[in-house]
């Protein structure tokens, strides 16, 4: 068993020329999950874009989360709902959703905030801020935490890599069972299915028992 590829979508677009993109990166090869980022985005616009983007991702076996809106998330009959928010919100979500549908928690700052999370329900951490611009690099703390939460808890990890292939590996080095991936796809010189097959062959090369923090 290797690490999978979790994929966020960019961080600005327009839906009509997403749509393609998004059904090119399918096409490239295996993604365990898909994340709506909410960009900032209302409730009604994220809906919309939702609407659209879900019918896709599951038809191609893509588990759908939306970010910080149980609503939507209920709404487009999505796989479950990723919380950058308070952890009285992330409680909640658990409570609500779980187990029926799928709940993580994002935007962890501390190790101490990452195991109260998890002591939540959850069904993964991630390490790593959706919010800021990628950096070709993985971010030094998203290292450092996955590759310490993947060697000490059962709880699936997910580490966001950078906008540089390379980082894909880094990541999968930590052990994380998920490694998220955003404009190393979407901007891709070759486009988003070979953004996916890429990547996918880096995740090949790392068996989760053997990989090294």
């Amino acid at each position: 068993m290797h690490p999978r590829l979790f994929l966020v979508t960019p961080a600005s677009y327009e839906l009509e020329a997403f749509l393609p993109a998004l059904e090119s990166a399918f096409s490239g090869g295996d993604i365990a999950t898909l994340l709506i980022a909410g960009n900032g985005l209302e409730e009604s616009a994220l809906q919309r874009i939702a609407t659209r983007v879900v019918p896709l991702a599951q038809k191609s076996d893509v588990a759908v989360l939306i970010e910080n809106s149980t609503r939507v998330a209920g709404r487009v009959h999505a796989d479950g709902v990723h919380c950058t928010a308070r952890i009285e919100d992330v409680k909640l979500a658990v409570e609500s959703f779980s187990p029926r549908l799928i709940v993580g928690a994002g935007a962890i700052f501390s190790r101490h905030e990452a195991m109260e999370l998890a002591e939540t329900g959850i069904d993964y951490v991630f390490f790593g801020r959706i919010d800021r611009e990628d950096t070709p690099e993985a971010h030094r703390k998203t290292l450092e935490f996955s590759a310490w939460w993947a060697n000490l808890f059962e709880v699936p990890c997910v580490a966001f890599a950078g906008s540089d292939m390379t980082s894909v590996k880094e990541c999968a080095a930590t052990g994380a069972e998920f490694v998220a991936v955003r404009d190393v796809v979407w901007q891709h010189p070759e486009g988003p299915a070979a953004g996916v097959r890429e990547a996918n062959a880096i995740l090949a090369g790392f068996e989760l028992s053997e990989a090294e923090g």
